[in-house]
C-alpha cells in the first residue's frame, strides 16, 4: 500500500489544492464534535483556510508543506515551521509540526504514518533537535498516534477556535 503513497513538497502553485485539502480535512476532523459550536469552526476556518491565508503560508520561507497523494489524488498534508518554540518546549533547534491531517476517505491508509516519517526526515536533514506540536485534549485519536511516534505530553496551551479558547497538549519529541 505504501508505494501508493506519495510524499512531495507543496509550492506556491498547489494553494488552491492545499486549501481544499486544509478545509475538507480541519472539518471532517472537528465539524461533528459536540464540544465545537459550528458558529467558532466556522469563524476559525474562514479565516485559516482562506486560498488569501494558505497562499501567503506557503509564499513565507518560514513553512515547509509536505502533500501526500495516494493513487495521484491528494490525501493529507503536514506543515511544519522551522525554528519556532513556545513556553514548555524544550529545545535549542526546535520544529513545530503545526498540522498534520489526512483526508477522511483515506484514514487507515498509513497517510499519516507516511507523513510523520517525511517530517522526521526533514528534521533530521535540518538537525532539529526536538519536533513538537499541540493537539487538542478532545482528540485521543490524534494523541495516540503521537504517542505511538514518540511524543510525550510536556505542558498545555491554548488554541483559539473562533470566541471558544481550547486547550492542546504541548508533546515533544526528543530526534
Amino acid at each position: 500500500m505504501s508505494d501508493q503513497i506519495k510524499i512531495r513538497q507543496a509550492t506556491s502553485e498547489d494553494a488552491k489544492l492545499l486549501t481544499d485539502l486544509a478545509y475538507t480535512t480541519f472539518w471532517d476532523a472537528f465539524a461533528h464534535h459536540p464540544k465545537n459550536a459550528p458558529d467558532d469552526l466556522a469563524h476559525y476556518m474562514r479565516q485559516a483556510f482562506s486560498l488569501e491565508q494558505i497562499t501567503a503560508e506557503l509564499a513565507d520561507s518560514q513553512n515547509y508543506f509536505l502533500i501526500a497523494d495516494h493513487e495521484n489524488k491528494p490525501a493529507g498534508y503536514a506543515k511544519l515551521i522551522p525554528d519556532n518554540i513556545e513556553p514548555g518546549i524544550t529545545a535549542q533547534r526546535p520544529l513545530e509540526l503545526n498540522r498534520l491531517y489526512s483526508h477522511q476517505m483515506f484514514l487507515g491508509k498509513g497517510i499519516g504514518q507516511r507523513l510523520m516519517a517525511a517530517c522526521f526526515e526533514y528534521a533530521r536533514n535540518g538537525a532539529y533537535d526536538v519536533m513538537w506540536l499541540g493537539v487538542w485534549e478532545f482528540n485521543p485519536r490524534a494523541q495516540r498516534f503521537y504517542e505511538k511516534n514518540g511524543f510525550r505530553i510536556v505542558g498545555r496551551h491554548t488554541f483559539q477556535l473562533g470566541s471558544d479558547p481550547q486547550t492542546d497538549l504541548l508533546m515533544q519529541k526528543e530526534l
